[in-house]
């Protein structure tokens, strides 16, 4: 195993720490470094998942490129030689877990796609029949696939809680043409992803995207379709109704969730055993998904 890399330090370019990822501004550019650090209800926990950080860049970059002939995305490069001179010497820690990117305007909307009935989609539609407006029809279950995808913007904060707006709220904010263009590109781009990741045995439940403008045009950034930014489901032990496994952090989140902790004090640290099995969870979702190994 290899060891976990929770910081980067590479003077004079550091723009911001984020809870997993580290951008440095190149100028026109970015390279944005993914940690082993693993943020769970809001909080970044004191223990790494080694190899985390590996798995994401390499499950978004097969995204972007995947996707990229009809979604427009911020990567440039994910090869160290491709880097300015400056980050050349940081090849032992940059490799495998950064990007060299686009940099452009980010819109400040978290961009939410459900396909299935769970999560806060399934606890709004207890209260209501809706998610986001959208009426649903009656006796659904927990977990169910959904008639049609449906966005769900929220708030983009840099700490704490992201708040669900309304496609209203979110007009008002950004403007009802970006809106329009945000909600049905977020649209397409789950449904290209979703189909993608069935054939390799994963169901993407729910997602959410990140959007910028460059010269004008919307590009996705950030990451899509990966452990940390989507809900992942074994598709051959798919069953409405019932609680389901998962790939991605939901396994941290149900042992958390059976600690006496109120998710508002330091968080906890997790046993080796929550560590190595969530690790695993990661290596197995990008196997899956881009068909290659990460310990070759």
């Amino acid at each position: 195993m290899n060891k976990p890399i929770t910081e980067t330090n590479i003077p004079g370019f550091l723009l911001r720490r984020g809870k997993v990822r580290e951008l440095y501004d190149l100028g026109d550019q970015l390279l944005v470094v993914a940690t082993d650090r693993i943020s769970v209800f809001d909080q970044v926990l004191p223990d790494p998942i080694p190899d985390k950080g590996k798995c994401l860049t390499g499950i978004a970059a097969f995204w972007f490129r995947f996707t990229g002939k009809y979604f427009p995305n911020h990567l440039i490069s994910t090869k160290v030689q491709d880097f300015p001179s400056e980050f050349q010497q940081y090849e032992s820690v940059l490799a495998g877990r950064s990007m060299l990117v686009k940099k452009g305007t980010v819109i400040p909307i978290e961009c939410v796609v459900y396909g299935y009935l769970t999560g806060s989609a399934w606890e709004e539609y207890q209260k209501s029949g809706e998610i986001c407006g959208v009426k649903l029809p009656s006796g659904m279950v927990e977990n169910e696939k959904l008639p049609e995808p449906i966005f769900t913007p929220t708030t983009k904060t840099q700490a704490g809680h992201d708040k669900p707006i309304t496609i209203q709220e979110m007009s008002n904010l950004v403007g009802s043409e970006l809106t329009k263009k945000i909600k049905e590109f977020s649209e397409s781009l789950y449904f290209t992803g979703a189909n993608k990741a069935e054939e390799a045995g994963i169901i993407i439940a729910d997602t959410n995207f990140e959007f910028a403008l460059v010269e004008n045009e919307i590009i996705v950034v950030d990451e899509i379709f990966t452990p940390d930014s989507s809900r992942f489901w074994p598709r051959d032990r798919y069953q409405p109704g019932k609680g389901l496994p998962s790939f991605d952090k939901q396994f941290i989140r149900d042992y958390l969730s059976s600690l006496n902790w109120d998710y508002n004090s330091p968080a906890p640290n997790l046993p080796e055993e929550v560590i190595a099995k969530t690790r695993g969870k990661y290596l197995e979702a990008f196997t899956k998904l881009t068909g290659e190994s990460l310990l070759d």
